[in-house]
Parts: structure tokens; sequence; C-alpha cells
């Protein structure tokens, strides 16, 4: 479930706008796969992302085959996008 904005004020698209190559799922998360050199650098990036995470206490979904790591925020306990995960695709961008 998207959160569109009528009940919270939060436009998943809208906030959005800012993220490159971010998507929204069929489940209502937002996802991204980044692809890298080797495992070596997509497990390292993994470590800097799970830092992230845990500074902000919101942790994605997401899995590693090889080079590629595949992931997926959408807030739990809401059920649907927030802030939150925008915030930390931004983050996880930066990197």
């Amino acid at each position: 479930m998207t959160d569109n904005g009528s009940e919270t004020g939060f436009d998943a698209k809208t906030a959005m706008a800012g993220l490159d190559g971010w998507r929204i799922n069929d489940s209502g998360a937002i996802e991204k796969s980044f692809k890298f050199e080797d495992f070596s650098r997509a497990f390292a990036f993994m470590a800097r992302v799970a830092l992230l995470a845990e500074k902000a206490n919101h942790h994605p979904d997401w899995s590693n085959s090889y080079n590629r790591v595949d992931i997926a925020l959408k807030t739990h306990d809401k059920g649907s996008l927030t802030q939150k995960d925008i915030d930390l695709a931004g983050a996880i961008d930066a990197l």
C-alpha cells in the first residue's frame, strides 16, 4: 500500500522526485538494484547501508547475489511508504 497523501499529507511520488533510479514496486515499497564490480564491493556497500539503517532505526529488505544488491524500503509498522523510506533511500544514494 502506498500512502497517496490523502490522510497524512505524504505524497510518495512527489517525495521520490529527488531520488534517482528508485521505483515503487507491486507491494508498495520503493526499490532499486545496485551493481558493483565484484562481490567484495557489493558486500562493503551492504555494510555501509547497514550502518545507515541502524543509525536511522529503519531497516531495508534486501538481497545480494554476487555483485548485485537489491534494496526495497517500506515502513513496515505503517504498511506504506513514509518519509523515513525516502530519507534512507537518499542516504543510500549518497554513499
